[in-house]
């Protein structure tokens, strides 16, 4: 999952092109034909699979992401809109009023990263098509059917060593550990328990398979609005467990001295 968007995370005169959006369904599903375009955030392709989002990837309003997301998602009207506001950077042009799933949100380095849960970086080549390899190297460790926000911290973490070791133009700001945060966060806030930042293992996998809300698995839209204190609770679970310490307090005088002991000085 790549881009700010949680999902990386608009009514446009799109009518003619993409006939049935607006009248999205978690339970209709069509899948990317030849002529469509996807990105490299899963959330928001699956929007456009259920036709919440125009299906053909192009032209994509605010007012666009604002009903998608608060009738697919239940975000509040506030939070989608501030999904728009991170992804139209994306977009090059003076004042942009819309973004593209491809042209623009797979422009790299802008919100589009590397070490990304499901794509390969973009110096390997593709880095906006859903990659089974680099979502094993992810999965591994997800050692349970619930996932909590250490295995999906571990995850993110191994991800980022293994793009760190191999991708020689790796490249990853305090702003894509942001936007980072945000993505890992997106399943446990669509599918999950925002307040203990649980999900069950399996809708996650489907979801990053099909780019597919996963009804089939009994999945159910949340009743309770989506709001940025939910989008902050489970992003800060998960930067906490990111931390390799288990022992934050401060070293002692003593311990000090035998830490210097220890290295000869």
């Amino acid at each position: 999952m790549k881009s700010a968007v949680l999902l990386a995370p608009l009514a446009v005169s799109i009518a003619s092109a993409s006939p049935h959006f607006g009248h999205g369904s978690v339970s209709n599903w069509k899948p990317a034909g030849p002529n469509d375009f996807r990105g490299p955030c899963p959330m928001l392709n699956t929007l456009a699979n259920h036709e919440f989002l125009p299906h053909d990837g192009r032209d994509i309003t605010k007012n666009a992401v604002i009903r998608a997301l608060t009738s697919a998602l239940n975000f509040n009207a506030t939070l989608a809109s501030l999904m728009f506001d991170m992804a139209i950077v994306a977009n090059p042009e003076p004042n942009a009023t819309f973004f593209t799933l491809s042209d623009h949100l797979n422009r790299h380095n802008v919100l589009e990263h590397d070490a990304s849960l499901s794509r390969s970086d973009a110096f390997f080549g593709n880095n906006h098509i859903f990659n089974e390899t680099i979502f094993s190297e992810t999965r591994a460790y997800w050692t349970d059917a619930v996932l909590n926000v250490d295995m999906l911290a571990n995850g993110k973490i191994a991800r980022q060593i293994s793009s760190k070791a191999f991708n020689p133009t790796y490249t990853f700001t305090a702003m894509m550990e942001q936007f980072s945060l945000g993505e890992v966060a997106a399943p446990v806030i669509a599918f999950g328990d925002s307040q203990t930042g649980l999900v069950e293992r399996a809708l996650v996998e489907y979801f990053f398979r099909n780019e597919r809300f996963p009804t089939e698995l009994g999945w159910t839209k949340r009743p309770g609005v989506v709001n940025q204190e939910d989008v902050l609770r489970v992003s800060g679970m998960i930067s906490n467990a990111t931390s390799l310490f288990t022992d934050s307090a401060p070293a002692t005088s003593a311990r000090r001295r035998d830490l210097h002991a220890g290295m000869g000085v």
